[in-house]
């Protein structure tokens, strides 16, 4: 298989970096991060000591590990390979006191949670889908939380959901992000994206993805080409369009109207 490694700085907010890498021998010395680091592993297992406790990383579940607090790694089984997705997320993330609760229980066994991850590795891959990545990253931010604080909730803002999506539908052709709409409306990101999927059922991403695609639907009927069809409507080219396009209704533009 061989070791590989790749790493970016996405540009999406509280995203520092994003790693994807296998290793067949590499094992990581003491070290701290000053971010926190979320670990997704793909194949193998990894084994790696947090404040002075052993644990162990492996698929179906997700690894936290909180800013400032040594940690090392090394394959579970000696010389088996492990591959692995990582996501650096800044210090603010998640409030200071998470820290030692993520440190004495940094595995997460949510399949949700998991599947949320992966969805923002996902989305992670293609600047186009940022918002998808941005609304992903929120979104784990409350998990997390109600799993480090058992109980923990969160308030319903009918009114900020409505103005959120008013903004949305003003800035429906603009790239624009949760952290610019939370700065405009004086809210949380977080909460943002919470009170819009609880009076909307649709996380915020999708609403204007939909939108997108409802535009470029009826550009494409009154004979507008694909790709111009595409700008038009928000869509970062051709093939970003097609995608959701497919997605959403089922056909890609060129047989839904050929």
């Amino acid at each position: 298989m061989g070791d590989s490694v790749r790493a970016w700085h996405p540009g999406v907010p509280y995203v520092r970096e994003v790693l994807h890498a296998t290793f067949e021998r590499h094992s990581y010395p003491s070290h701290t991060h000053a971010d926190w680091t979320v670990l997704l592993i793909d194949q193998g297992a990894v084994t790696y000591d947090l404040d002075h406790t052993e644990h162990q990383a492996v698929p179906a579940s997700i690894t936290l590990l909180p800013p400032h607090v040594p940690h090392d790694g090394r394959s579970a089984v000696g010389g088996e390979a492990f591959r692995k997705r990582v996501l650096y997320l800044s210090e603010d993330w998640l409030p200071a006191e998470a820290a030692d609760m993520a440190a004495s229980r940094p595995r997460l066994l949510d399949p949700a949670m998991v599947t949320a991850v992966k969805g923002i590795h996902a989305a992670l891959s293609s600047p186009a889908d940022a918002m998808a990545a941005e609304c992903g990253v929120l979104s784990l931010q409350s998990s997390v939380q109600s799993h480090l604080r058992p109980g923990f909730t969160h308030t319903h803002d009918a009114p900020l959901a409505r103005r959120l999506r008013e903004l949305l539908d003003d800035r429906l052709l603009d790239s624009f992000t949760i952290a610019e709409a939370a700065n405009i409306l004086g809210a949380h990101p977080g909460h943002l994206v919470r009170a819009f999927s609880k009076a909307y059922g649709i996380a915020p991403y999708r609403y204007v993805t939909g939108r997108r695609v409802d535009r470029a639907r009826r550009l494409l009927l009154d004979g507008v080409p694909a790709s111009e069809a595409a700008v038009e409507s928000g869509f970062h080219d051709q093939s970003h369009l097609t995608r959701h396009f497919r997605r959403v209704l089922g056909t890609t533009p060129g047989t839904f109207a050929p």
